[in-house]
């Protein structure tokens, strides 16, 4: 276990800073560990758990939604922001799971979905009962068109038109997501303010930060103007599949509004009363998501850290590919900060998505964890999990049902954590599974890779542990991104400190020349290669290099 960790959660005075740098385990809760026997994970499941979780190191948890829902998008319809639906247990459970992770020196981040409500919230009751109560502006609603047609061309992530029409109203409502997800109105400061408690309620409850969902969707267009096409050549899949008719907009009006830098100011102010909290934003924007994250994490006084989508989508990772993304980051978000995922619960696996042999796999944790930013894994990550194939009649994800058979759904990364072959469930529950267990992930559990030297598991803990013994990889800068045909390199300095990295991202051997300087090896538990006698540095398929520069 990390011993600054432990120090830091006892005394949040240690380390303001201990997110810099730091790798973050998403726990999907449904999926995670049932305590039980009702098929669906929950808090006192995870808490469980959390030893295994201390086991590779990492700084944190973030926890995907929880609170009371009717479970439409699985949680991420919010019913009531400040209780625990039953499915995951209690208020009492939480308390139990937090101070069970900060015992073992983990800090708790959970899911804050604030852009959208689910349409049985209390708020959105009494808003859609009349256009005169007291919540009747805390969602965003529009009269029709002389024509009875929505007020402009939004169009939702999930498909078909962003409005719904309102029979109590007569009138339409926003919902990015699905319709049973109205979008909050942001222009009115109640409602601010109503989200500002609800997250001061979890930072009174022990949480040590938030990971915002879609943070980037929070304001609309106060006007309503309609988005302008986007040109087929600009089109990409990093936010919406291909299928969906979102793609073909340029979302100018319906989110990115500059008002969402002031209500972001608010949100840091509140956690800033709180010692050692944290934020990271998840960006959903096709175009201008990196720019975003620069905009949302530049200065003290916004979220901490966000991620985009750059590596969340199925564009092939090759070295040019790392080069443009994070030379991209450097020209446009230089003083903010990343973190960087390459899987979670929305997207395929990495590990098939990039179609990634073993080799490849053990490459790509290494190099995320030597990356200037933080780092998100997502559970089972570490087990080399590759997608599951969920059939139609199990099929739970109603984005995945929009648009099947083209599109999939995001089932296939939510299957149930394997922790031991016991069983056809995998010691997940001792009832039948909300989503069927994988027989592919069955050989693939937590005690057969334990009891494996060579699994690895065992690598992305060498590689956490790598990480946090290197405080130029966690808090240093680099001196850009580079490549040399497939070799992607660069080195990182901290406070005299400076490491070089390479990566070889292919299956053939690869050479470069080293850069001048003493180099001493490194990180050979990561199967780190040295520089030869003939001052060049000669990788094997999928090899990194790391090396230490020494004071000559």
């Amino acid at each position: 276990m990390n011993v600054a960790n432990t120090l830091a959660a006892e005394n949040p005075a240690v380390d303001n800073d201990w997110w810099r740098g730091a790798v973050i385990y998403q726990i999907y809760p449904r999926s995670f560990q049932d305590s039980n026997g009702d098929g669906v994970g929950d808090l006192l499941g995870i808490a469980h758990r959390l030893p295994y979780v201390a086991s590779l190191g990492v700084d944190a948890i973030w926890i995907s939604p929880f609170f009371t829902s009717p479970m439409k998008d699985f949680g991420y319809d919010v019913s009531d922001y400040c209780d625990v639906d039953p499915m995951f247990g209690s208020l009492a459970d939480f308390d139990v799971l937090v101070q069970t992770a900060h015992r073992l020196g983990i800090r708790v981040m959970i899911d804050l979905v604030l852009s959208h409500t689910s349409d049985q919230h209390p708020w959105f009751r009494l808003s859609r009962s009349s256009r005169d109560n007291d919540k009747a502006d805390w969602y965003v609603w529009s009269d029709p068109k002389d024509d009875g047609t929505p007020p402009n061309n939004w169009l939702s992530i999930f498909g078909g038109s962003a409005w719904q029409w309102d029979a109590r109203r007569e009138q339409y409502y926003l919902h990015n997501f699905l319709t049973s997800q109205p979008d909050l109105n942001f222009h009115n400061p109640d409602v601010q303010q109503a989200l500002l408690d609800v997250t001061r309620f979890w930072l009174d409850r022990g949480v040590d930060g938030f990971r915002l969902d879609t943070i980037n969707f929070y304001f609309h267009d106060k006007e309503l103007r309609s988005n302008p096409a986007l040109p087929k050549e600009k089109r990409n899949a990093n936010i919406a599949p291909s299928v969906n008719p979102y793609n073909h907009q340029e979302h100018l009006y319906s989110k990115n509004q500059p008002e969402n830098f002031a209500f972001l100011e608010r949100f840091r102010a509140l956690l800033d009363e709180y010692n050692g909290t944290t934020s990271v934003g998840e960006v959903g924007d096709a175009q201008r998501g990196l720019e975003i994250m620069g905009e949302y994490t530049r200065g003290e006084n916004r979220v901490h850290m966000c991620y985009a989508f750059e590596f969340l989508s199925g564009v092939e990772p090759t070295a040019d590919r790392f080069v443009e993304v994070l030379g991209h980051v450097d020209e446009v978000a230089s003083d903010g900060w990343a973190c960087w995922a390459f899987s979670n619960h929305d997207v395929t696996r990495h590990a098939s998505r990039w179609n990634l042999s073993p080799a490849a796999q053990r490459l790509f944790a290494t190099l995320m964890m030597c990356l200037r930013g933080s780092v998100c894994i997502y559970q089972g990550e570490e087990l080399g999990l590759p997608e599951a194939e969920v059939g139609f009649e199990d099929l739970q994800d109603p984005y995945g049902i929009q648009f099947w058979p083209e599109y999939k759904g995001r089932d296939g990364c939510r299957t149930p954590m394997v922790w031991e072959p016991s069983n056809q469930n995998g010691g997940f529950t001792s009832g039948q599974p909300w989503l069927p267990v994988s027989h592919e992930h069955l050989n693939r559990t937590v005690s057969h890779q334990e009891d494996d030297p060579a699994a690895i598991l065992h690598h992305y803990r060498r590689a956490i542990a790598f990480r946090h013994a290197q405080p130029a990889l966690a808090k240093g800068d680099h001196d850009g991104v580079k490549n040399t045909d497939t070799i992607v390199h660069f080195t990182r300095s901290h406070e005299g400190s400076t490491i070089f990295c390479a990566f070889n991202l292919s299956d053939q051997p690869a050479t470069m020349d080293m850069p001048s300087g003493n180099w001493a090896q490194i990180g050979l538990e990561l199967g780190s290669a040295g520089p030869q006698a003939d001052g060049k540095l000669h990788l094997g398929p999928w090899q990194p290099c790391l090396a230490l520069k020494m004071n000559s």
